[in-house]
This record gives C-alpha cells, sequence and structure tokens, in this order.
C-alpha cells in the first residue's frame, strides 16, 4: 500500500504573508506540516475555504476559512467546524 500524501487545496488563490517561497502545489509527506502550512495560508478573495486532503482518496483531514485562522476565537466562544 503507497503511503499517503497531503495537498492544501482552496476555493481561492492561496497566498501566505509568513511562508513566502511556499509551492502550493507541492505534495507532503506529513499530515501535521501540511495542516500548519494550511493553517498559516490566506485567500484572495478573502475568506475562501483552506483544506488538506489525504490523497489517495481525497478525505479532508483539516478545513477552515482563511480569516478563521487568522483570527483567535473570543474567550467564552467554540470556534466552529465545517
Amino acid at each position: 500500500m503507497a503511503a499517503s500524501r497531503y495537498r492544501i487545496e482552496s476555493s481561492g488563490t492561496l497566498t501566505s504573508d509568513l511562508l513566502r517561497s511556499i509551492n502550493f502545489d507541492h505534495l507532503y509527506g506529513n499530515s501535521s506540516l501540511a495542516v500548519a502550512v494550511a493553517a498559516k495560508s490566506v485567500t484572495h478573495p478573502p475568506q475562501k475555504e483552506v483544506r488538506v486532503v489525504r490523497l489517495p482518496g481525497g478525505e479532508v483531514i483539516f478545513r477552515t476559512r482563511s480569516a478563521d485562522a487568522a483570527s483567535p476565537t473570543p474567550p467564552g466562544h467554540h470556534a466552529s467546524q465545517s
């Protein structure tokens, strides 16, 4: 059985202010690294979904909107999950 790979996808154009040299077409061999990069990414236009998908199979293992990742959850509130 082939090892899982992870791809970062978005319904918008992905960029990263912190990770300037990121190639968003890259397939990651580590799910934690893929999620960390996705969490630091933003989309243009804003508030589009960012997700990490396991390959093969297409299972979404992480999903957020770029504004959610950039904004902390206020105390006493729970982050929403899609």
